[in-house]
């Protein structure tokens, strides 16, 4: 008898410790946070916080800075260069709405959409599209 009891109480032990440890992995595969939609109450307030931070889009200096110097203050694949009026020039003559249209939706195979602005609103693109076209003339 005493070889059953010695069983019996070595698979509650095994059990016991499965249970410790999938509780363990359900605390160590949770989610570190959580996806606020747009238009939709948060859950947490740590989601509120990054909705806010990821909506807004900035000034147009600072959004130049970070989306569009990269490649329009060196002219990598032959983005016009900030200031560089012979280079706008064309492009400008297509008219500001092409020049926005292209902002926002891309332009293949170089410009990629929101000219990688993505926290930009189409308002923010075209304040910057006026920037660059400003500073050509």
């Amino acid at each position: 008898m005493s070889k059953i009891k010695i069983l019996v109480s070595f698979l509650g032990l095994i059990l016991a410790g499965f249970a410790i440890a999938s509780s363990d992995i359900v605390d160590r595969i949770k989610p570190v946070g959580e996806v606020c939609i747009e238009g939709h109450e948060c859950a947490t307030a740590a989601a509120a916080t990054i909705q806010v931070a990821s909506s807004g889009g900035g000034d147009v200096q600072s959004n130049f800075n970070k989306s569009c110097a990269t490649c329009h203050n060196a002219g990598v694949a032959g983005a016009p260069k900030v200031g560089d009026a012979a280079a706008w020039a064309p492009r400008i003559e297509k008219g500001m709405d092409t020049l926005y249209a292209s902002t926002i939706n891309g332009l293949p195979p170089a410009m990629p959409a929101k000219g990688m602005c993505f926290s930009c609103s189409d308002d923010d693109l075209r304040a910057l599209v006026d920037y660059m076209v400003e500073a050509a003339q």
